[in-house]
């Protein structure tokens, strides 16, 4: 997560520019003086909070979720080494007309509004950290579409908060705060647009621009595009379920992963009324979302000539997004340097004009919407298209294991089966999940796969 947004940063840099000097001993006086005023207005218990924001977060498993709450204060507070109990703020949320409580599981100071997932959290700052536990019934912040959450969460202090010595330093109060605004991690950080094709049909997306060209759109540096295709549970007119409701997109545009491999990432959604028109009832495979998908990203590639690598085109989807990377590969085989299709299906009689391109393929095993070998609508899953790759001359390299391994262990697998691709030179490797091994449901087997370092540092290692 940015520690500021980019306008913000822009501001503070010209206002820096702006100001006028001030000689050492000036300035120093000047901070005593606003440091003991602080501190003053601060133990006198004159610190009103100036703002409210809901934080969430996209989650793997469990989609988008209100995970804290970040009260901004006039003044900065210092707990000196004290630890504020999770009783001492009592929350309630008010989401589909019905109101009940959120538990607090912990409250720290910090200087930003966002979550510190360090054991020892927090650090002096103007800002209180109330965290909420992400198993409550409550916490989701969308369903289909987005919770109205505007005003839909309040927060009381119900008992005062004090240093280690006793000093007072927030007290308790009978009015309650309601939130402000909404804050969503990396998602932010997504443009929002639309693109009507020649035909007259309208796609919205999403796009994330690396921060080299945010802050030079004349660069010419060159930056891979990954394209994300939704699953059918995302087709909706709010432009934002295909960023929220799993890590697709986010996965790739969260900041650990732009140091690494800075890149646009592309996120389009299917609108209502739901396109069903395709071959096999499905929508990325449907005749005017295929057409307008198609033709989008090949004028984003012409309108940024200069700033993408045609080399590194990627395309990764789950679900019905899988059959849509199927089906779009064999229309452009020569356009995409790799794909990660999960949970997907498609046709083997398709798979002779895809031998040539890197895909890392994964399924669940006992997965009950898109099973496994059948697939779906009379179309096979991925272990028959994999087999169809093979007999048309693509070495595949397979893999099976637990699908609720920790991060390391499940890294480790990976990471052995691409030591095992390299020494056979096969660039094509399937990933299934043992029965009754992911969590939740079995079709949700892409959790793991976008928070998988060992896979996304393979797909950003391909090139035409």
């Amino acid at each position: 997560m940015r520690r500021i947004t980019r306008r913000t940063a822009l501001a503070v840099t010209a206002g820096a520019l702006a100001a006028p000097a001030v000689s050492t001993a000036t300035a120093t006086a000047a901070d005593t003086t606003t440091a003991t005023s602080e501190r003053r207005q601060a133990t006198s218990e004159r610190n009103p909070v100036l703002r409210t924001d809901l934080v969430t977060r996209v989650t793997p498993r469990n989609n988008w979720l209100v995970t804290a709450i970040a009260l901004q204060y006039a003044y900065r507070i210092d707990l000196r080494g004290g630890v504020i109990p999770p009783s001492a703020f009592q929350v309630k949320a008010t989401v589909g007309g019905q109101t009940a409580a959120r538990t607090v599981t912990r409250v720290y100071s910090s200087t930003t509004a966002e979550v510190d997932d360090r054991s020892r959290s927090g650090r002096p700052g103007d800002r209180l950290i109330i965290e909420l536990d992400p198993n409550d019934s409550n916490a989701r912040a969308a369903g289909t579409d987005p919770f109205p959450l505007d005003r839909a969460y309040s927060v009381t202090q119900v008992a005062d908060v004090h240093t280690p010595d006793g000093e007072t330093l927030l007290r308790a109060g009978p009015f309650a705060c309601r939130n402000d605004d909404v804050i969503t991690p990396v998602v932010d950080d997504f443009a929002a647009g639309s693109f009507t094709d020649s035909a007259g049909f309208e796609l919205d997306f999403r796009l994330y621009r690396p921060e080299g060209f945010v802050r030079n759109p004349q660069t010419r540096t060159r930056y891979p595009l990954v394209v994300t295709l939704h699953g059918g549970g995302e087709v909706a007119d709010n432009n934002m379920t295909q960023l929220t409701s799993n890590r697709i997109a986010v996965t790739f545009a969260k900041p650990e992963r732009q140091r690494r491999n800075p890149a646009f990432v592309l996120s389009p959604q299917i609108p209502l009324p739901r396109p069903m028109d395709g071959p096999d009832g499905t929508d990325w495979t449907d005749a005017k979302v295929q057409a307008a998908l198609i033709e989008l990203i090949d004028t984003f590639v012409s309108e940024h000539s200069r700033t993408v690598d045609t080399a590194r085109l990627y395309l990764v989807g789950l679900s019905s997004g899988g059959r849509g990377i199927y089906s779009l590969l064999a229309k452009r085989p020569d356009m995409f340097a790799a794909a990660l299709p999960t949970a997907g299906w498609g046709e083997t009689a398709s798979m002779d004009r895809i031998t040539h391109i890197p895909i890392w393929a994964d399924h669940s095993v006992d997965d009950p919407v898109v099973p496994y070998r059948e697939g779906r609508f009379g179309k096979p899953g991925t272990w028959t298209l994999m087999n169809a790759l093979e007999a048309a001359g693509a070495r595949v390299s397979r893999g099976e294991w637990a699908n609720d391994l920790p991060k390391e262990q499940f890294e480790a697998r990976s990471r052995a089966l691409l030591r095992q691709a390299r020494a056979t030179r096969s660039h094509v490797l399937f990933t299934s999940y043992a029965a009754g091994t992911t969590p939740v449901n079995p079709h949700l087997s892409w959790a793991q796969t976008y928070e998988n370092d060992v896979v996304i540092d393979w797909l950003f290692e391909q090139s035409r």
